[in-house]
């Protein structure tokens, strides 16, 4: 069975994130052929095309890391109906220099997990907005909306809800399917 490299991006910064918790969640529920691993995008110096004759280590090391990946897995908060400035400045980043768009073709599935009960649904939709723009193919279906997610972890960042944990190993495995169907129709 072919093992496909997932770079792994939460917009969430802070260190107690119910993104990042669910991204670790995900990361021990996906199928053995996903390989996932978290991209920092905390430091990245903000995107400036005047930077681009020069670009910052930071940026050339977020580009590599999605190259080398063979599929996007983006976990979002919701900040005022977008989302969070860190992963926008990723996208953008990863977008540049005009013509290489890192991005390019590798298919990609959105989670958005918030406190709230509206699930970052704003935020999940922008998301897919500016990935249909870089040409990131995103999985519809299933959709992953967390809501209420300070009620769904105990105190070590467990996750305590058993639906909501066969939800996430169900999403993965769509998501592992998705990763080998559009692999192929890239080398085919």
């Amino acid at each position: 069975m072919e093992t496909y490299r997932i770079a792994v991006f939460v917009g969430s910064l802070r260190k107690e994130s119910y993104n990042l918790k669910t991204a670790k969640v995900l990361m021990a529920l996906a199928p053995d052929s996903l390989s996932l691993d978290l991209v920092r995008i905390a430091d990245l110096p903000m995107f400036n095309e005047d930077l681009e004759d020069n670009p910052p280590q930071e940026w050339l090391d977020l580009r590599e890391q999605i190259q080398a990946a063979d599929g996007l897995l983006f976990l979002t908060p919701e900040y005022n109906r977008s989302v969070p400035g860190a992963l926008k400045n990723a996208l953008d980043i990863g977008s540049r220099p005009y013509g290489k768009n890192s991005w390019n073709g590798k298919p990609g599935a959105v989670v958005s997990v918030s406190i709230g009960n509206i699930s970052g649904f704003g935020a999940n939709h922008h998301l897919r907005q500016s990935l249909v723009f870089v040409n990131v193919p995103t999985m519809a279906q299933p959709e992953a909306y967390l809501g209420d997610a300070a009620a769904l972890f105990d105190e070590a960042g467990n996750l305590t809800n058993d639906s909501t944990k066969e939800f996430l190993r169900t999403f993965m495995e769509a998501y592992g399917k998705w990763v080998a169907t559009n692999a192929k129709q890239r080398t085919a």
